[in-house]
């Protein structure tokens, strides 16, 4: 199998590239995020690979770094998601905001992409939501974030409510928990609903 590819850009396709690598041309899918972010015709590039072998074809499919790969396998998992449409999941959100919305529910981020909806966005929180954590390490933002989702969560009340107000807001999940968390650190344990908006809103427009 291949796992990693590293060669010249000779062209670009609407959904993959050819890669030159010694001559031979390999034709890798990959995501429309990752191919906004290899480099021009000509120059170097490394992809992460994921091959796909079947009867009649085998398939490989690109990522810049090894965290996408690992989401496009774990999307695979889920009944109702084949590649084309774990392409389009990562198409739409990069790696680290996916693992955001699969840890906070946000199936409303999932359902932006192409052939998503409500009901596979509900099974991709279901299923992968415990997965999210082996992120974590290498990814200290969403470490923050999901002691921020957990303090939150654990405490309830008036931060669950004001989280719940500036979503309402219009304002993300991740954007929410995280400007409350820092809100409730600073008024203390009996601040108020109100005391905790207006402070979330503060920290928001910093």
């Amino acid at each position: 199998m291949i796992g990693k590819l590293k060669g010249t850009v000779d062209g670009f396709g609407e959904d993959h590239l050819i890669l030159d690598v010694h001559g031979v041309g390999y034709l890798v899918h990959c995501s429309g995020r990752t191919l906004q972010a290899l480099p021009r015709v000509g120059e170097a590039a490394v992809l992460f690979i994921e091959t796909h072998v079947r009867e009649d074809q085998i398939r490989l499919f690109g990522f810049v770094t090894e965290a996408e790969r690992e989401w496009f396998r774990l999307l695979q998992g889920i009944q109702g998601i084949g590649t084309k449409t774990a392409l389009a999941i990562l198409s739409t959100l990069k790696p680290s905001d996916l693992a955001q919305a699969v840890a906070l529910g946000d199936k409303t981020a999932l359902a932006r992409a192409n052939g998503v909806g409500p009901r596979v966005a509900t099974r991709i929180v279901t299923e992968l939501k415990d997965k999210v954590p082996a992120f974590t390490a290498a990814d200290p933002g969403l470490a923050r974030l999901a002691a921020d989702v957990e303090a939150t969560e654990a405490a309830g009340g008036a931060l669950a409510d004001a989280v719940s107000a500036l979503v309402n807001l219009g304002y993300g999940q991740a954007q929410a928990h995280t400007a409350i968390a820092a809100a409730g650190r600073k008024a203390g344990e009996d601040a108020t609903t109100e005391t905790l908006i207006r402070l979330g809103l503060k920290e928001l427009a910093k």
